[in-house]
């Protein structure tokens, strides 16, 4: 049997921490986890992820 498990929320709702604590929980009970995040999960990825996420990048438009 296979699960595709989301967690969504706004900026420090505490999305990182509850999955992280389901995670454990389920390797803890012998389940094979895959834990990623959007952007993410590949180079380029976690390159996008720094970009968007830098808020130094005050140019950027919303939309983008």
């Amino acid at each position: 049997m296979s699960l595709f498990i989301t967690f969504e929320g706004g900026e420090g709702s505490g999305k990182t921490t509850a999955l992280k604590r389901v995670n454990q929980m389920l390797l803890d009970k012998g389940y094979q986890t895959i834990l990623t995040r959007e952007p993410g999960g590949t180079p380029i990825s976690e390159q996008i992820r720094e970009v968007i996420l830098n808020k130094a990048n005050t140019d950027m438009d919303p939309r983008t």
